[in-house]
């Protein structure tokens, strides 16, 4: 199996091209415009056999931008089937590296991200897509607050046709998390994110397997699904949703932004529906 790739005299081992292409997607930056080392720092990696030396870094922009991004991509997907772990591990590192003293206030981050929360086009969005009130959530697929609450959002966009729901997924709880959102948000490219969706929130845990099980369940065709889980989308959507996390100074989940008002936590329904008029109410004075 090939475990590096040379380019212009350099050689680079597969586990140092996936921590450019993760340090590159957290960074919301293209290949060859990032210097990669402050996030590769945050991954603790023991090289398998025949990877580089131990203490490689990832490379300088100079050498990522030497390398194909057809090529650079093929790497990652093999590292990410050979090594999954090191995805979830980068998403929890990164988030906890913020410094509190170098977040800005919740209020502050909100205004400016309110754009990149509620309309990102790489987000999935539920309910009606035109609705008059949006409702975000961060969530994991293996929090049992999440699964809770997911009854009560269902229940919510079933009774009120005004409500959109935009997610944004953080699998970081485990393993199972991050195959799951991995499998559900491959699952846009066959139409059937929300089934898949709703599928997984009705686990009792989310493991590789049963995972598996969801998507056949649903119709999924499963050759497409494991390709597409490995599609650069998917993995921006988790990357974006730790640097808005981070921004936010959010550090569990469920956690809710409907309107103006934030709920971290598991809500009931009434508590969801009080917010959602309270937003009706705040847009319809201004």
């Amino acid at each position: 199996m090939t475990t590096g790739i040379t380019r212009g005299g350099k050689t680079l081992s597969m586990v140092a091209a996936l921590l450019a292409a993760l340090a590159i997607a957290a960074g919301g930056m293209l290949v060859g415009a990032y210097n990669a080392a402050p996030i590769v720092a945050l991954f603790d990696i023991e090289p398998k056999e025949g990877a580089a030396p131990s203490g490689e870094t990832a490379p300088p922009a100079s050498a990522v931008a030497d390398i194909e991004e057809a090529q650079l991509q093929a790497i990652v997907d093999a590292a990410v089937r050979e090594r999954p772990e090191l995805v979830r591990d980068a998403i929890k590192k990164l988030h906890s590296s913020a410094k509190p003293s170098e977040r800005k206030s919740f209020r502050v981050a909100l205004a400016e991200r309110r754009g990149d929360l509620e309309r990102d086009p790489n987000a999935p969005v539920l309910g009606n897509p035109l609705g008059d009130v949006t409702i975000v959530e961060f969530f994991d697929y293996n929090c049992p607050y999440c699964k809770a609450g997911a009854k009560q959002l269902r229940q919510l966009v079933t009774e009120d046709d005004g409500v959109r729901i935009v997610f944004h997924e953080w699998p970081v709880i485990d393993q199972g998390s991050l195959i799951a959102s991995r499998a559900a948000l491959a699952a846009r490219k066959q139409g059937k994110y929300e089934a898949m969706h709703w599928r997984l929130m009705a686990l009792p845990r989310a493991t590789e397997a049963s995972v598996m099980r969801a998507a056949e369940s649903i119709g999924l065709d499963m050759d497409q699904l494991r390709q597409d889980m490995n599609a650069p989308e998917v993995f921006d959507h988790i990357a974006n949703s730790t640097r808005l996390m981070n921004e936010l100074g959010v550090t569990g989940t469920p956690f809710f932004i409907i309107g103006d008002a934030i709920a971290p936590g598991l809500i009931s329904l009434p508590q969801m529906q009080h917010y959602v008029r309270q937003a009706r109410a705040a847009a319809s004075s201004n």
